[in-house]
């Protein structure tokens, strides 16, 4: 497929909205052109687009996401650049995994599948767990598809914890000495907020990825009677080795006493963090594949959760890592968009790594 054809896919699935949980037309759409490009394609029963390219006993499995956060952008192209929602987390990495491997040379021996996961920004990662639970032996080979730039390789992710608070607390006068239900709920968020600062000084925190990092995502009060509900979501990035129940153990009991008000606790998404070595045959394929297109390549960690976190844990003895196109920085904004020079040099690179992996382990 020539580059101005492989710019058409990305831009035509861009233009799909596929927000978490409404994937089905996106996905139903790549898997036509999945089969055009010589798979075997199908839509999933989690919603998921898979296609197989070949049948031999060694697989490479190449898994992004289709699903985006909510909120269009309008697709369009200004010079090299195509914006829109998902050129950059994940649709670019996936179109450029479809396209890789459809015009990689397959080895003898060898198939490669692609997987255009479903509900890896709902917290749900239902497609990756799909993947995890039909499938009845692990990958030789994963590559997860998440924005990287097309000259670094992802090697760790943060765990994840999202706690539900919910505080019913007694009606005051704003012109009593009692803190406002509203006021209440401030004074959990900073008790969190400060607890996680002495939890990284105290354990000799040495940078964003060793940290512990809360979120406050949300804040609503919802009148009761004589009481008003004070509804917080929180978010925690997770470094190495911080257990997601130990930490929620913890917050239980830092909450316990907030001016009167009754707390009610719900921890969901929680997922451990990951940290890969730099050595072994799939780094080293990929660096030399960013070599051949010209790069210096350099290995990153990155500050939020994704689909590796799910996977990696189930499969902990296959050789694994990150790798897509585009910048993180856009991952989620109104201004997401992605230098096509990078999509069309990552597809190249991606191509050149699974062919030195199949050379190198027949």
């Amino acid at each position: 497929m020539g580059e101005e054809e492989a710019v058409r896919l990305l831009e035509g699935l861009v233009r799909i909205p596929s927000p978490s949980g409404r994937e089905a037309e996106a996905s139903a759409w790549l898997v036509e052109r999945m089969k055009e490009t010589g798979f075997q394609a199908r839509v999933d029963e989690a919603g998921n687009a898979v296609g197989l390219r070949g049948s031999g006993k060694k697989e490479i499995l190449l898994l992004g996401h289709i699903d985006t956060v909510p909120g269009e952008i309008p697709v369009r192209r200004e010079g090299n650049l195509l914006h829109g929602r998902g050129t950059v987390d994940a649709k670019g990495p996936l179109s450029a995994f479809l396209l890789a491997a459809a015009g990689a040379d397959l080895s003898e021996g060898w198939r490669i599948t692609v997987v255009g996961a479903v509900e890896e920004e709902a917290a749900t990662s239902k497609g990756a767990r799909h993947v995890l639970a039909t499938r009845s032996a692990p990958p030789d080979f994963l590559v997860v598809g998440e924005p990287s730039r097309w000259d670094r390789i992802a090697l760790g992710y943060k765990g994840r914890l999202l706690l539900d608070l919910s505080l019913r607390a007694p009606l005051s006068h704003s012109a009593g000495k009692e803190l406002l239900p509203a006021e209440v709920g401030v004074l959990a968020w900073e008790r969190i907020r400060n607890w996680c600062a002495r939890w990284n000084r105290d354990g000799g925190t040495r940078g964003v990825f060793d940290s512990l990092d809360p979120s406050l995502r949300s804040f609503h009060t919802t009148p009761e009677g004589t009481h008003v509900l004070v509804e917080l979501e929180i978010g925690f990035r997770l470094p190495p080795g911080l257990d997601p129940g130990r930490l929620g153990e913890d917050l239980a009991a830092l909450l316990e006493d907030l001016e009167g008000a009754r707390a009610a606790f719900a921890f969901r998404g929680a997922e451990r963090a990951v940290r890969l070595p730099r050595r072994g045959p799939l780094a080293a394929a990929f660096l030399s594949a960013i070599r051949e297109q010209g790069g210096s390549p350099r290995f990153v960690v990155k500050t939020g959760t994704c689909d590796l976190n799910v996977l990696h844990p189930a499969w902990p003895e296959t050789p694994a890592l990150v790798y897509g196109p585009g910048d993180s920085a856009l991952d989620h904004t109104p201004g997401e968009h992605i230098d096509l020079e990078e999509y069309l040099r990552a597809i190249r690179v991606l191509r050149s790594a699974l062919e030195r992996i199949m050379e190198a382990n027949r």
